[in-house]
């Protein structure tokens, strides 16, 4: 898969620390602003993406949707063409001339809105290490609930006895859920007991509630009604 590096899509400037908290709304930027920002800046776009001969596909939705960017410093981007890279975990883009970019510093985003989907740039944990990484906004409150959608790739294989070749592809695979309290890291739910003990402050509540309501807790709906019931809670 081919990479290409060119110029950085955001290091956006930092007005002030102290001036950027008292604001209470985004400001609105022209969307060519979105595009011509790093001009004056510097720096390098993150990639130029090609996907050729290759089967199913590595997006969320292969076609762009237009959206909204919304930055940490406040601002936000409308009538961006988004869509989302899974197994690059990237957010891409397309500029005025209709090339696909991805964006090179994630860590700026707040969210970015499209085709009915919330995406949200977070730390998690994997494997005991903490990672940055695009997620799904499910349920917000207190505490979110997050789905990692995942895919993965299979090399071309050669011809083999009565085996033919088959080309590389994307496969789809089961997504990831999360769960993130306050500014912790998003933390994997793989079972009932990951996911009891996400909420160490209502123990017994959350465990009732799943049994008297016979709640699947490996499904994204089950668990979608958890959060929003604990973060009913006072």
């Amino acid at each position: 898969m081919k990479k290409i590096s060119i110029i950085s899509l955001f290091l956006l400037l930092v007005v002030g620390f102290a001036q950027a908290q008292l604001l209470q709304n985004y400001e609105i930027r022209q969307t060519m602003e979105f595009y011509n920002s790093n001009k004056i800046i510097g720096g390098a776009w993150k990639n130029v993406l090609t996907e050729d001969q290759i089967k199913g596909s590595p997006y969320l939705s292969k076609e762009f949707s237009e959206g909204t960017i919304y930055t940490k410093q406040r601002i936000q981007y409308d009538s961006i063409l988004l869509r989302y890279n899974i197994y690059h975990d990237e957010l891409q883009f397309k500029n005025p001339k209709g090339e696909i970019m991805s964006i090179g510093t994630p860590e700026v985003i707040e969210k970015a809105v499209f085709d009915k989907n919330e995406l949200v740039y977070l730390p998690y944990n994997a494997g005991g290490k903490t990672k940055n990484g695009f997620f799904l906004l499910i349920e917000q409150g207190k505490t979110w609930f997050l789905v990692k959608p995942q895919v993965g790739f299979q090399e071309a294989t050669e011809p083999a006895g009565y085996k033919d070749a088959e080309p590389a592809k994307f496969i789809n695979k089961a997504d990831d859920f999360y769960i993130r309290s306050g500014n912790e890291v998003a933390v994997l739910i793989n079972s009932k007991k990951d996911l009891i003990a996400a909420f160490p402050d209502n123990h017994d509540k959350i465990e009732s509630y799943i049994s008297k309501n016979k709640i699947k807790t490996n499904k994204k709906e089950g668990l979608a009604e958890v959060v929003r019931y604990y973060n009913s809670l006072e």
